[in-house]
């Protein structure tokens, strides 16, 4: 059969018109929805935003006890001195970072295969819940996925034109991204791997063709394409050199931090951490997932296609299982990515989150726009691009009510009905920051947290899973117990979720002690629920009584 030409035709006429049209919606859509949610912020938001408001002198210190990089942090730092630390000021950091990326995610698609690809990429960007939900987060997701775009522009021009300016922009993209998250080591040996072998091929390759006084089809004056490559490593290395004074510190949360609040993945959690993208985080267990199931499956689809798929007709597609050159190195970086992350976790007994796949997502999805070009049909394109987007927009748009936390209806009842001088106790610590966040400060509450005894505001991951085993819930309730007592009789308010990696069944041990403590009546105000809430929570009272 004859060769099939890489240029794609755009719609023309009033197909043209249509989608023009629909773009529009879908991209305005996709940046309202990059700034509405009505959730409190949960955990890591509140963690993350009271490390951010420390001095700039601390926060670094405050970081190391934390397990991630500093980039984020410093950003939010400065972000909230402007806008302030309201939920909507704190996320809308990553809202405008989300914003920023669809451009960025159109000159990537255009680079890599044409107007096509790139209007392709910016629908389907717009509308994906990971992106959605990451930019109404205020984490350092966000900033992940836009600095992935900037980092493949400039490789990718790097390897084009290997000038200065070009390969400084690697070297910093590349240094950020390491001070954005740790995953990014990942991404950045596969793509430095890549970079090498192929360096190391392609000089091979021109030592054969001088040995063999072959004709030279480039330029006199055009490097040849290994010591472009050659340079864009330099390029690579050198951003990584800029992550040497971090490493000091890198290594101390290696050491003593991990990831005590989930269990290592197995090899399953690359098919997860794809799925994972198909879905907002919040509403993985209080929402229908059917669309998520969809989209996953167009993904899955168009990135085979893009590897290996090559349209020889409106109704013909044929598979070249030697993989399509121009899908290939995004492939590695993908697929390597995720394998050696994996492997890594596996290893080094580390968590995995989809959340942290994030260094591959936009990568993943310029793929899935490439794969949707192999349709020479240009209704049948079109139709997978609006099924794709609509299946986006649906999971994008259950973020809008999603709640996050029940930290706000545990503090509304503590804030109603506790006194001062009473104590209100977690279990574990995770329920501190973002029931902090929202508690009635100026009353003065006695707050204390199991199992380091301090209080709310930070959760210490340092040796966070010894410590857990350490701890006695039983001797706990009766510091709490001893301290009530001693304060003329304050009650007791135990926030605690049972459940959570490390702890057994300590939490709930703890409820029960305090509830068989004689003279104390316990009252349960608020009940998790699970079904409604991404991180759900009880509220016990426990209140002196009468001999």
């Amino acid at each position: 059969m004859r060769p099939v030409s890489e240029a794609i035709p755009a719609p023309t006429g009033r197909m043209r018109t249509v989608v023009g049209v629909v773009v529009v919606v879908v991209v305005a859509a996709g940046i309202v929805l990059r700034f509405l949610t009505h959730s409190a912020l949960w955990l890591d938001e509140a963690l993350t935003v009271d490390r951010a408001r420390l001095p700039v002198s601390q926060i670094a210190g405050s970081v190391k006890h934390d397990g991630a990089p500093p980039l984020y942090y410093y950003l939010l730092h400065f972000w909230m001195r402007i806008f302030g630390q309201s939920d909507l000021a704190t996320r809308s950091l990553s809202g405008v970072i989300g914003v920023i990326t669809l451009p960025v995610a159109w000159l990537a698609g255009n680079r890599l295969g044409g107007r096509v690809v790139a209007w392709t990429t910016l629908v389907l960007l717009a509308s994906a819940p990971f992106a959605v939900y990451y930019s109404t987060e205020a984490r350092m997701y966000g900033l992940v996925i836009l600095l992935t775009g900037c980092g493949f522009l400039a490789l990718h021009r790097s390897l084009q034109e290997p000038r200065p300016g070009n390969l400084i922009a690697v070297a910093v993209v590349t240094a950020a991204l390491l001070y954005t998250q740790y995953w990014a080591i990942y991404l950045i040996g596969v793509v430095g791997l890549w970079l090498l072998v192929t360096a190391f091929l392609g000089r091979r390759r021109d030592r054969a063709a001088d040995a063999a006084d072959a004709d030279a089809d480039a330029a006199p004056d055009a490097a040849p394409n290994w010591k472009r490559q050659r340079s864009a490593l330099v390029a690579v290395a050198v951003g990584c050199v800029l992550f040497v004074p971090w490493l000091p510190i890198f290594v101390y949360q290696s050491r003593y931090t991990g990831t005590p609040w989930a269990a290592p993945p197995n090899f399953a959690a690359v098919i997860n951490a794809v799925t994972g993208f198909t879905a907002n985080q919040g509403s993985l267990s209080t929402a229908g997932t059917d669309q998520g199931r969809l989209l996953a499956l167009v993904y899955f689809a168009m990135f085979a296609l893009a590897l290996f798929g090559i349209g020889r007709s409106g109704r013909i597609i044929e598979l070249d299982l030697r993989t399509r050159p121009r899908a290939r190195g995004l492939s590695i970086a993908v697929a390597g990515t995720l394998f050696a992350a994996i492997a890594g976790g596996i290893l080094t007994s580390s968590a995995f989150a989809p959340r942290y796949a994030a260094v591959v997502f936009l990568p993943l999805l310029l793929l899935v726009a490439l794969g949707t070009i192999t349709f020479l049909d240009q209704r049948v394109r079109l139709a997978v691009v609006a099924i794709a987007v609509v299946a986006g927009l649906i999971g994008s748009a259950q973020n809008v009510n999603t709640q996050r936390t029940q930290a706000p209806r545990v503090a509304a009842v503590i804030n109603a009905q506790a006194k001062p001088g009473d104590i209100i106790a977690f279990c574990p610590d995770q329920l501190g920051p973002d029931v902090y966040r929202v508690i009635d400060r100026s009353t003065r509450f006695s707050m204390v947290t199991f199992p380091r005894g301090t209080g709310p505001q930070f959760v210490d991951w340092v040796n966070y899973s010894k410590v857990v085993h350490a701890a006695s819930a039983v001797a706990f309730a009766g510091k709490l117990v001893a301290a009530a007592q001693a304060g003329g009789g304050h009650r007791i308010w135990l926030v605690w979720q049972p459940g959570y990696q490390t702890y057994g069944v300590k939490c709930e041990q703890l409820a029960s002690t305090l509830l068989e403590q004689p003279h104390f009546g316990g009252h349960n105000w608020v009940t998790n629920s699970p079904r409604h809430y991404y991180e759900p929570m009880n509220l016990t009272e426990y209140a002196p009584q009468a001999p």
